[in-house]
């Protein structure tokens, strides 16, 4: 079976984002300006973004047989990325997102068959012949467990494991998450993430905590003050954000920047470089409306 540089595993969704005025509160009605439609999900998001840079991708995942799901499939063709896709009657996931004038948003998550995908769904020797395994959370907890069997599976192979756990994993207890985190190359998290998951003074501390559990790097990404990156190796970087002026919606930049920093690591750049890599790809995609639609297909280091 031929080496893939990147896999991903997670949950496939289709999109709906509302352009508003501002976020409602309770009992207001709020204009909307404008609607965009389009595939995403946390992992498939940063594998487009690979493969639209040259990357060798797959994705494993669950669709409904639905036409939000032959849209998602086909994105995947059209994108270069190999897909290994259940079909399985049901919805398709769904998000639906609220995205206000400064380019902040609101995400509801509707799981539909995500929450069917299981280990037995996953070929192993699939996902074993690649560089880098990248993996992001579901809403349920069977499928958390389903990544945990992944991990330790892949503790026989060569693949290394990237996570992003998401705002999701936050309903969750650290310790839930170990067998992933003790296993990963590198951790993916929000400055809002870290500090749902972990306690501690501040989000060096709290990224000092992951590399104890096991990971070698821990990503910490903090909006338009850039990221934090820290490894095993003590290297720790405060990287500045590429300045945006032009933001439109932070949808889907973390999964570009973990796109950048896996970019990065697979050209054997340092863990800064893969950094710098990571932010200017998140704002490539802060310029657009939607998780996708303003990734490069080219970047230079």
């Amino acid at each position: 079976m031929a080496l893939k540089e990147v896999i991903g595993i997670g949950a496939l969704n289709y999109d709906v984002l509302y352009v508003v005025e501002r976020i409602a509160g309770p009992g207001e009605e709020v204009g909307i300006i404008d609607i965009n439609k389009a595939p995403g999900g946390s992992a498939a998001n940063t594998i487009v973004a690979l493969a639209r840079l040259g990357v060798d991708t797959g994705f494993i995942g669950v669709l409904g047989n639905d036409n939000e799901g032959d849209i998602i499939l086909n994105t995947f063709r059209k994108e270069g990325v190999d897909a290994v896709i259940k079909r399985i009657n049901g919805c398709t996931g769904a998000a639906i997102g609220f995205i206000d004038s400064k380019g902040e948003r609101t995400l509801y998550i509707y799981p539909g068959v995500n929450d069917e995908l299981r280990i037995n769904d996953i070929d192993m020797e699939f996902v074993a012949n690649s560089k880098f395994v990248h993996m992001s959370s579901f809403v349920n907890r069977a499928q958390l467990e389903m990544l945990c069997e992944v991990a330790t599976q892949l503790k026989e192979s060569k693949s290394k494991l990237s996570f992003s756990p998401g705002m999701l994993c936050s309903k969750y207890e650290l310790a839930d998450l170990y067998t992933i985190i003790e296993r990963s190359e590198v951790v993916f998290l929000s400055e809002n993430e870290l500090e749902s998951l972990v306690s501690g003074d501040n989000y060096e501390h709290r990224a000092s905590k992951l590399l104890d559990i096991g990971a070698s790097i821990v990503c910490v990404t903090l909006g338009e003050r850039g990221c934090y990156v820290v490894n095993t190796a003590a290297e720790s970087y405060l990287v500045e954000a590429y300045p945006t002026a032009d933001v439109v919606d932070t949808t889907g930049a973390g999964d570009a920047f973990a796109a950048g920093f896996l970019y990065g690591l697979l050209h054997s750049k340092s863990i800064y470089e893969c950094a710098r890599a990571g932010n200017l790809l998140a704002s490539y995609c802060i310029r657009r409306y939607g998780s996708r639609n303003g990734l490069p297909y080219s970047l230079t280091f």
